[in-house]
């Protein structure tokens, strides 16, 4: 059985399972749950890929990875693949050209790569409580895309309570209607006043503040999480870097056993995170690409070694659900490289001082598997139009990985690459009509709202969207509260009191 560990103590005497780490995602010695060793893939083991299903190929996944799931209890996870557009391809690979493909991670229920791990992940949580008899309280703060993908994996699960944290104003309005019109009742949507890092920080903080879990125990439920802060989420999203370079195989894109780059739009580093443990466990990548947008946290410190944001207040942009300065899921980077003590060290250093920094040879070796670029909203912009006339409408997040796939490319650090679709569009219709306007496909539509924006870019594209985004928009917005950080704890109390 493979055991988790956390990336500040590698004390293998408190090792966890991975039934556990989902459970209670913070580790009394701080730091994330990871895993304490990663299995190394043959030639001829990756070779038997090819011909899996994508369910199939999570099976095999996971049974490497010793994560002692109930062969009937990940089947029935993995059927949530079944509301996906195509359920034997939930993430296909499209062509862009030679040398340049791009994966649709978002042709699931609520259209954003979240999907991909939350579907699944919210059936094996539920079931863990259900089995337990045990109440849990999921937590998730979101900066756009977990928080509906969250909501709809545990909308009226037996067991489960779901309050989810959003920015006020820091998210798509599409996004926020996916949130406050969620009518289920085990479901409690919180605007909060500041930013994601805000929002990302009370949830850390409500997990490790042991009077509030004692007020929850003394109701009787337990306290879990839906970020990726949870190693849950984070398998799930190995498999599909997986699946990316079996399809390019078998779509004659590359041979087996060439190399790929995988590019990634990043804020939180769990998608990309996903892409390094998959070269580490043997898959043929190249270079593992982060992509940030102006928000240039997590490339600056990919190409500088030095993570600083005692200075940096957060942009808002065309991306949002990128706008991120305290990329969670960095820590788990640092721990596979230089082990526990000094992840702690680092990680304390960023706590006190707002910063830390890598060795020059600290630095050398990540930079073994990682590149980075940036791209500012004119270029995110400038993208989505450009994509639009060769037949492809981007949203402003998979734009920024187009644009440095493709620039990257040019200055021939990467080769063939993958970039990742991570939304569809019609999450950001208001910023993809403002680039096809400035890029004189559509005529200029000065403040337009998602609604007409959506509208307005099907016409011209000749395309129609998900009835689960159409239909929001006649929907009441039923959750409405907005509060200051402080006040959440005691409205998450009386919220659960009702029950």
């Amino acid at each position: 059985m493979s055991m988790f560990i956390s990336t500040r103590d590698d004390n293998k005497d408190l090792s966890v399972t991975f039934k556990h780490a989902m459970l209670n995602p913070n580790p009394p010695q701080g730091g994330l749950y990871t895993f304490s060793k990663l299995p190394l893939f043959s030639q001829e083991m990756l070779q038997s890929f090819q011909n899996l299903s994508y369910k199939q190929l999570c099976e095999r996944l996971f049974s490497s990875l010793n994560l002692n799931l109930n062969p009937n209890l990940l089947q029935q996870a993995l059927q949530s693949y079944n509301s996906f557009d195509n359920p034997t391809n939930p993430a296909p690979l499209h062509t862009l050209s030679k040398n340049l493909f791009m994966l649709n991670l978002h042709s699931g229920p609520t259209r954003a790569f979240k999907d991909m791990a939350l579907q699944p992940f919210g059936v094996l949580l539920s079931s863990f409580a259900k089995t337990n008899k045990t109440p849990f309280m999921i937590l998730a703060a979101t900066s756009g895309d977990t928080g509906p993908a969250t909501l709809q994996s545990f909308a009226n699960k037996d067991y489960i309570k779901v309050v989810c944290l959003y920015p006020d104003g820091g998210t798509s309005d599409v996004q926020r209607l996916q949130m406050t019109t969620q009518e289920s009742k085990n479901c409690k949507v919180i605007g909060i006043k500041g930013d994601f890092d805000d929002a990302q920080s009370a949830l850390k903080h409500l997990l490790a503040n042991k009077d509030f879990i004692h007020k929850l125990n003394n109701l009787g439920i337990s306290l879990s999480a839906a970020n990726s802060v949870n190693i849950g989420r984070i398998v799930f999203q190995i498999v599909y870097h997986f699946w990316a370079y079996m399809s390019a195989v078998k779509n004659g894109n590359i041979t087996f056993g060439e190399k790929l780059s995988i590019v990634v739009p990043s804020g939180n580093f769990g998608n990309i995170l996903g892409a390094f443990f998959a070269k580490k466990m043997g898959l043929p990548i190249h270079k593992l690409v982060v992509a940030s947008n102006v928000n240039t946290i997590l490339s600056d410190f990919i190409n500088t070694g030095v993570y600083d944001i005692s200075f940096r207040h957060l942009i808002k942009s065309k991306s949002p659900a990128m706008d991120i300065l305290k990329s969670s899921n960095v820590e788990r980077m640092l721990y596979f490289f230089f082990g526990a003590k000094r992840t702690k060290e680092l990680m304390e250093n960023l706590a006190t001082q707002g910063k830390y920094s890598l060795l020059d040879s600290e630095l050398a070796l990540v930079r073994e598997d990682f590149s980075a670029m940036s791209c500012d909203d004119t270029q995110c912009l400038q993208s989505i139009a450009e994509c639009f006339k060769n037949g492809y409408v981007l949203d402003p997040h998979t734009a920024i990985g187009y644009f440095v796939a493709k620039n990257l490319q040019q200055k021939g650090v990467i080769g063939k690459s993958i970039f990742l679709a991570t939304a569809e569009w019609s999450k950001f219709a208001p910023s993809v009509n403002t680039a096809l306007a400035q890029g004189q496909i559509l005529e200029s539509s000065q403040n337009i709202c998602d609604e007409e924006a959506i509208k307005t870019i099907c016409a011209k594209a000749n395309c129609t969207i998900s009835k689960q985004i159409t239909d929001l928009f006649s929907k009441d917005e039923v959750q409405k509260d907005v509060l200051d950080v402080a006040k959440l704890e005691s409205c998450i109390i009386e919220w659960l009191k009702t029950f």
